[in-house]
């Protein structure tokens, strides 16, 4: 039995399945890795982009922040891929618990997903330092320079920037369901970013799934490994 032929075997015989992705899973739909410093960024920016989204760089430079946040973080043409849409299906089917992510796209509540956890925030959540009121993605993509809100304030994007700590509710709830799920698909993640990749150890099961173009960490320690794009995988596996 070929590692496809394995998986759709697992997922067809459970009801109690936990996703966690990656930035992979969402750039199948055109969204880049922002860590990957390519030539076009190069030209334009002057810190790397680690330095960029750090709470200390919007506090600094608010300015520059918004900047790089318009150009390489929000793309709005972005679409579900297959793998967003198969797990979407999934949940609908009684089968997926729940999809923990650390993108913060949102295409997956778009595919029809509605029990995701969203480690990072979402680009499509803002609120106003000042006053506490939110706003959605446009007060954001339409303000020149740094959006405001009427009271005066700063609109901060509600992302997780470098230097600041995950919502610990979240966190404790992504815990829950991967300590309790029968099979565990970890797609489109390097496991190298904590404390996320450090919930792969709450799993407690024996049908770990990882599913990465690259091989991870912790290749080793799966049930189960596929080294191909996640959207692709699940659409050979027809789901």
């Amino acid at each position: 039995m070929t590692e496809q032929e394995t998986l759709k075997q697992w997922i067809e015989e459970s009801h109690n399945i936990v996703f966690f992705g990656g930035a992979g899973v969402s750039t199948e739909s055109g969204i880049p890795d922002f860590r990957s410093q390519d030539g076009l960024y190069n030209q334009e920016y002057d810190y790397p982009p680690e330095t960029v989204i750090s709470h200390s760089f919007y506090r600094r430079n608010p300015e520059e922040f918004f900047r790089f946040y318009r150009n390489r973080m929000i793309m709005t043409d972005a679409r579900p891929n297959k793998a967003h849409l198969a797990l979407g299906r999934l949940e609908q089917e009684g089968r997926l618990k729940a999809v923990i992510t650390q993108n913060i796209d949102g295409l997956h509540q778009m595919a029809g997903s509605r029990e995701v956890l969203e480690l990072h925030g979402s680009i499509h959540r803002n609120y106003c330092q000042r006053c506490g009121r939110f706003y959605g993605l446009e007060a954001v993509t339409e303000a020149e320079g740094v959006p405001k809100c009427s009271c005066g304030g700063i609109i901060k994007p509600d992302v997780v920037l470098y230097e600041e700590g995950l919502d610990q509710r979240i966190l404790q709830k992504a815990v829950e369901y991967i300590s309790h799920a029968e099979v565990l698909i970890i797609g489109g993640t390097s496991l190298a970013v904590y404390p996320a990749a450090g919930l792969i150890d709450y799993y407690e099961g024996n049908k770990l799934v990882l599913i990465n173009k690259s091989a991870t960490a912790r290749d080793a320690y799966a049930d189960l490994v596929i080294h191909e794009p996640i959207g692709k995988v699940f659409e050979e596996l027809g789901f």
